[in-house]
């Protein structure tokens, strides 16, 4: 009987959680809002979960094309300034929340799986029992102290 790998699992739960991240629900805003004390934390994680979306990334993106026109017209602040201040701004702000949250439910994915999979190693092994590592462990002693007894008789 072999070890499960609950590593080959981790697409799986990946996507769930990734799904979530991308794409909170009203339930998940209100649930991590009541997390934080203070109106201050409350606000801040509202915002962040919201302006964390892929969503809000399009929305700041048609944001700011709609302020290119005016942007290349005689006198305008130019295409570079344009892509520079507004642009970039705007939308790399949230695909780097989105970017941030993804990695972070890929590092707790992987840290639940070798945590589930060093659980299952050491179940395995059986150290503390009667013919598992134990029996072994038992033997090499004995072994060690015959050889160190034949050692002190040659002397």
């Amino acid at each position: 009987m072999g070890v499960e790998n609950v590593s080959e699992r981790a697409p799986y739960l990946h996507r769930d959680h990734l799904h979530r991240a991308l794409h909170p629900s009203f339930a998940a805003i209100s649930r991590a809002m009541g997390e934080v004390n203070g109106v201050n934390a409350k606000v801040a994680v509202f915002v962040t979960n919201v302006v964390g979306t892929m969503w809000c990334a399009y929305l700041f993106a048609l944001l700011a094309l709609m302020g290119l026109p005016a942007a290349l017209k005689p006198g305008g602040e130019g295409i570079v300034a344009w892509i520079a201040q507004t642009f970039l701004q705007l939308v790399l702000l949230s695909v780097i929340i989105v970017g941030q949250n993804v990695q972070s439910l890929a590092a707790d994915a992987r840290a639940e799986n070798t945590f589930k999979d060093t659980e299952a190693i050491l179940d395995r092994l059986d150290v503390h029992t009667e013919g598992g590592l134990k029996a072994i462990l038992d033997r090499l002693d004995d072994l060690e102290r015959k050889f160190a007894a034949q050692g002190a008789a040659v002397e």
